[in-house]
């Protein structure tokens, strides 16, 4: 039998994809799959992620062609998988999470605490930026877009020092590149950082009976803590809030740290509770950042927007 997955044509998306068939064919050997590249508005645009005021920008058309039968299904970064799906859609399964914290490239060497003062420091991320700022006020952030290659190698152009960007796509791609892993205490990861997700179609029992067999049962319940704080708040890619959940025996910790988009305030928050409950873990999270006052965080966001399309 011939599966056709849906795809970004970038390396890491196809690596990621690649990545899928292997697991699947640990399991089922005579198998067939064929990758279908499927271009989305997060490849054609060349803003800064957090100034496209649309969810899903890496993912939209491709789950399309996964409603409409084009594909049989897809496989996305979960953290660029909005929570709201087509109705027609659901994620079959979560694999086994990679690395959830940043890395920092400088290829003088230096790291986040030892790069000259004004040096300046490329990120996509408007929560990278801002945790930078925190940790360095005295170095320049400045936005980057491109693939993973494309923003490591800018790390050594005459535009940049340095980058920050996630763990994971580097070891998927299997880049070898020297990096300064980022302390999770300092840099807490986007909800969803490091985890992939496979959707396909709800009535394709198949399909999904055959994706959820590569699972990761730790890995489901943290990104749904993950994506149910998410919710809550409503973070995105221009609101900053980390967080990650971990799991012990049958005990979740999820620890959530939500920004000003100066980075002069931060609200942190820590839940625990039953690793079988997620949602309601990433919901009392949710709530006592509201009862602190995360909504006030965000006030002055559109100003940080508009400042950085000016850079």
């Amino acid at each position: 039998m011939k599966y056709v997955i849906g795809a970004r044509g970038s390396q890491l998306s196809l690596a990621q994809t690649n990545w899928v068939i292997q697991e699947l064919k640990k399991l089922h050997s005579g198998l067939e799959f064929e990758i279908k590249p499927i271009k989305t508005k997060g490849d054609t645009d060349a803003r800064p992620l957090f100034t496209i005021n649309q969810k899903g920008i890496f993912e939209k058309e491709i789950d399309r062609a996964v409603a409409q039968n084009e594909v049989d299904f897809a496989v996305h970064s979960l953290k660029d998988v909005p929570s709201l799906l087509d109705d027609d859609l659901i994620i079959a399964s979560v694999p086994k999470r990679e690395s959830v914290n940043d890395v920092f490239i400088s290829f003088d060497g230096s790291s986040i605490d030892t790069i000259k003062s004004g040096s300046v420091i490329g990120t996509s991320s408007l929560r990278r930026a801002v945790q930078i700022s925190r940790k360095r006020p005295d170095v320049v952030v400045k936005p980057i877009r491109g693939n993973i290659e494309t923003r490591i190698k800018k790390a050594s152009s005459s535009d940049y020092d340095a980058v920050v960007l996630a763990q994971a796509g580097i070891t998927r791609l299997g880049i070898d590149v020297p990096f300064t892993p980022l302390s999770i205490n300092d840099f807490s990861p986007s909800p969803g950082q490091g985890a992939l997700a496979i959707i396909t179609r709800k009535n394709d029992k198949q399909t999904f009976q055959m994706l959820k067999k590569i699972e990761d049962q730790n890995s489901r319940l943290a990104v749904e803590a993950e994506r149910a704080l998410s919710d809550f708040v409503d973070s995105g890619c221009r609101f900053p809030v980390g967080a990650y959940a971990n799991s012990e025996n049958d005990i979740m910790s999820l620890v959530v740290t939500a920004f000003s988009v100066d980075g002069k305030q931060a609200i942190h928050v820590e839940k625990q509770g039953a690793k079988n409950d997620p949602v309601s873990i990433g919901n009392a999270a949710g709530e006592e950042l509201l009862q602190k006052g995360v909504n006030d965080l965000a006030i002055n966001w559109r100003e940080k927007v508009e400042e950085w399309n000016k850079i």
